[in-house]
């Protein structure tokens, strides 16, 4: 059995500080998608343009090559639409004709780990669920394959040579360092040379005050944004004000908040035997943490997120990779398991003493009531933070604690919608406030003239049921009592090449079910396996 280490952030210091990186198998050649086009015409779309705007339609959208030329709108909902109103199809144009469907903007995943060996994940299973799911742009938060291999899937993706979203890496900070960087100036030239290979931001975990200064500084001064985890072992001396305050772009799921918000102690209310490296431990813990907070509406919550609020800084919540803490059935059972999730990646969710975010020792009810009282509070600072004009954002941060590509970014837009958000802010955050996180709002995040065509489309409308946009779509009953299945994205439009979705997880579902077949393997549930079954049980390699 191959050791996984107990604690993420232990685990990802030194995997990143060796020369070679176990790599997953890279992307095929792209055998899917139309186009570009020199012109394309698509028709008849009710259009959710994703920077705030309601819905309208019927529209046509013409994009030449890439771009976005042209949005007009052609007539008035349940009227025959006049064709002299439409702009004009010319020799050679495609038509693609989506009349009563619906458009978003292209999804930006902010939390997109393409996956590892441990995962057991090649990349054209990840890149087709997120793409499936209409993700058309996604952040790489560590490069966990190696900078090298992010960045060559990175230019063969922006030439369209695979079929995969637009990815941007963001190197673990101290990644493919000889040596532990330990002072300002050792973080100054890893950052500039950093820089120098390409990479598009920083990943931070969690170093010495002077050393993530330095870093963060340095790095925005490049041009480069970046990303922290701000882990426990660290967060007693650098929160996320601090990290704000040097110029960190955005801090990913939540530690580092609460205790940005602590009144009456300065570190985490930690049992005499707390163990950072035992995860039980860690997750159980940090359930109980916001309750350890300033309360909502106090002066100390007003304090940090007025602060935050004026360094314009970004907040990616990741609610979805938590919810097992909440409902561990709920994760654990999810639907899309069963085709969709490779046999590998079953192995390493199980409850394991040494694998990160495998740590069910005993999970009950008192740990889940104590993570829905932390999301409360966790969503109404989130939901405030938005309503005052912050900037929140959509990540999913799959490949973990039973989350999979592609559905757990669907289940994130539906916990945004949880928090207080109104479908179209959700729509807004999955789009547009990504865009603008990566620097990249003038070229994507929205459906305007002038930015690239990045685009989904759906037959069910998602405002009115989120559920709407799961590849294994939402459950209705007809007239006739019968029970169907509606919805799924229909087409995901990436750079102005056309992908059908639910072709895109027709291949990701014989892609799993050639590895069980291989394997022998059925999807089983902890502890219920048959010990005599020839099927490959547990977390064994």
């Amino acid at each position: 059995m191959k050791k996984h280490l107990s604690s993420f952030l232990t685990c990802c210091l030194l995997i990143f500080s060796l020369k070679s990186i176990a790599q997953i198998e890279k992307a095929p050649p792209r055998a899917e998608g139309e186009g570009q086009f020199n012109r394309m015409i698509i028709r008849g779309v009710n259009l959710v343009n994703g920077t705030g705007s309601p819905m309208q339609g019927p529209c046509d959208i013409v994009v030449e090559k890439n771009k976005i030329v042209e949005i007009k709108v052609v007539g008035y909902p349940g009227v025959p639409i006049d064709p002299k109103s439409r702009p004009k199809l010319n020799p050679g144009d495609k038509e693609l004709d989506c009349t009563g469907m619906y458009m978003l903007p292209g999804f930006v995943d902010m939390h997109g780990h393409i996956g590892g060996k441990s995962q057991g994940t090649p990349a054209e299973y990840v890149y087709k669920l997120w793409l499936g799911h209409g993700i058309t742009t996604i952040r790489d938060p560590s490069a966990g394959n190696g900078l090298d291999w992010v960045l060559e899937q990175k230019a063969k993706s922006l030439k369209n040579e695979i079929t995969a979203p637009r990815i941007l890496a963001y190197t673990a900070f101290g990644m493919g360092s000889k040596e532990t960087i330990s002072t300002a100036e050792q973080a100054k030239t890893w950052v500039e040379e950093n820089a120098k290979k390409g990479a598009d931001g920083i990943k931070f975990f969690g170093a010495r005050p002077e050393v993530i200064e330095t870093a963060i500084k340095r790095n925005k001064e490049l041009g480069l944004r970046s990303a922290y985890h701000h882990a426990q072992v660290d967060v007693a001396r650098w929160n996320v004000l601090n990290s704000a305050r040097a110029g960190l772009t955005s801090m990913e799921h939540w530690y580092g908040l609460p205790e940005a918000l602590f009144e009456s102690q300065t570190i985490q209310d930690y049992p005499a035997d707390y163990n950072y490296s035992n995860e039980q431990n860690r997750f159980e813990e940090a359930g109980k943490l916001w309750k350890q907070a300033a309360k909502p509406g106090s002066k100390r919550w007003n304090e940090v997120m007025d602060e935050l609020l004026k360094l314009d800084f970004t907040i990616d919540p990741t609610f979805n990779i938590y919810e097992a803490n909440r409902e561990l059935m709920l994760a654990r059972r999810a639907e899309w398991h069963e085709e969709y999730t490779m046999p590998q990646l079953w192995r390493f969710y199980q409850p394991s003493r040494i694998s990160h975010g495998s740590y069910w020792q005993e999970w009950g009810t008192e740990q889940e009531v104590q993570w829905k009282e932390n999301y409360k509070l966790w969503m109404a600072f989130i939901n405030e933070y938005k309503n005052r004009g912050g900037r929140v954002t959509a990540g999913s941060d799959s490949g973990f604690i039973f989350q999979l590509y592609g559905f757990a970014y669907i289940r994130e837009l539906e916990l945004l919608r949880e928090a207080g958000f109104h479908p179209l802010e959700v729509i807004r955050a999955a789009s547009l406030k990504g865009a603008e996180a990566l620097g990249m709002a003038d070229k994507i995040g929205s459906i305007e003239v002038g930015k690239l065509a990045d685009m989904v489309i759906l037959e069910e409308n998602p405002l009115k049921n989120l559920k709407n946009l799961y590849g294994t779509g939402a459950i209705r009953l007809t007239e006739n009592n019968e029970v169907v299945r509606v919805g799924g994205v229909k087409y995901t439009i990436k750079d102005g090449v056309i992908y059908d979705a639910k072709k895109l997880l027709e291949d990701v579902r014989k892609i799993v079910a050639e590895a069980k077949k291989k394997e022998n393997f059925e999807i089983f549930q902890p502890g219920l396996e048959k010990k005599s079954s020839s099927k490959i049980q547990g977390n064994k390699e």
